[in-house]
C-alpha cells in the first residue's frame, strides 16, 4: 500500500495517520525499467518522485557532451521538486539506474500539501538544506582539491546516500561502476582504480566486488567532509 510506503520517507515520517492518508490520495505509483529516462533537462516539469524502490541517477551534460553525475538517489529520497517550486525548466536529467519503483505527485498537489501543512514544509527544507550543503562540497572538492580527495568526497556522498551505518562502520552494498564515480569526481576510470585501491591498502575501505565497507566512517569523514 502507497500509505505503508509514506511511512518511510523522510519529508512524511513526522506525519499522523490522517495526515499521511490525504498525502496518499495525491500519490500515483510509476514503474520505470533499468536505463530509463525519468526526466529531461531543460523540458517542463509538473511532476514530483519520490523513490520506494531503485536507484536513480541525477546527471547533466557538460559542455564537450560528457555526463557529469550529479548525485544518485535511493528510496525515500525525492528529485523533481525544485521546477515544481520555481515554476522553471527541470535542471537535470534522471535516469533509473536499476528497476525503480516510484511515487509521483502533480504539481497542484504536491503545492497544496505544502500550503496545508508546515510539517511537510519544513522537512523539505531540511531535505533542501542538505542536498545544497552537498552540493558546496563537491564544488569545493572539484575547484580545489586533488583526485584523490574528489573521489573521497564522492564515496562520502554515496555512504550517506545509499549506506547503512552500524557502530561506526558504514557499508555500501551497491557500489556504482568507477566510470560513474569518474564522472562524479572528475576524474578518469583508472584513477579511481587507482585511489580505492589506495585507500584499501591504508585500510580506509575494505571492497569485496561492489560492497564496500568504511570500517571508521568518523575518522572518514573528517578526512573529506570540509564544509561547516
Amino acid at each position: 500500500m502507497i500509505t505503508d510506503n509514506l511511512n518511510n520517507i523522510p519529508i512524511f515520517i513526522d506525519l499522523d495517520e490522517d495526515e499521511i492518508k490525504d498525502v496518499s490520495e495525491s500519490c500515483t505509483p510509476r514503474n520505470y525499467p533499468k536505463n530509463s529516462m525519468i526526466i529531461l533537462e531543460e523540458e517542463f516539469g509538473d511532476i514530483v518522485f519520490i523513490i520506494i524502490r531503485g536507484t536513480v541517477k541525477i546527471t547533466r551534460v557538460n559542455d564537450e557532451g560528457k555526463e557529469v553525475i550529479l548525485s544518485l538517489l535511493g528510496p525515500g529520497e525525492i528529485f523533481g521538486e525544485m521546477a515544481i517550486i520555481d515554476g522553471e525548466a527541470r535542471s537535470a536529467n534522471a535516469l533509473a539506474q536499476e528497476n525503480c519503483e516510484l511515487i509521483a505527485i502533480q504539481r497542484s498537489e504536491f503545492l497544496r500539501l505544502l500550503r496545508r501543512n508546515f510539517k511537510i514544509s519544513f522537512a523539505l527544507m531540511g531535505e533542501l538544506a542538505k542536498r545544497l550543503r552537498k552540493s558546496d562540497q563537491q564544488i569545493e572538492a572539484l575547484s580545489l582539491s586533488d583526485a584523490e580527495h574528489r573521489i573521497g568526497v564522492s564515496i562520502l556522498n554515496l555512504a550517506e546516500d545509499m549506506g547503512v551505518i552500524r557502530k561506526g562502520q558504514v557499508t555500501i552494498e551497491k557500489l556504482p561502476f568507477q566510470q560513474d564515480i569518474a564522472n562524479m569526481s572528475g576524474t578518469s576510470r583508472e584513477t579511481v582504480s587507482r585511489v580505492l585501491k589506495l585507500f584499501e591498502d591504508r585500510l580506509m575501505i575494505t571492497k569485496v566486488g561492489h560492497t564496500v565497507v568504511i570500517p571508521d566512517y568518523a575518522f572518514f569523514k573528517r578526512l573529506f567532509d570540509k564544509t561547516v
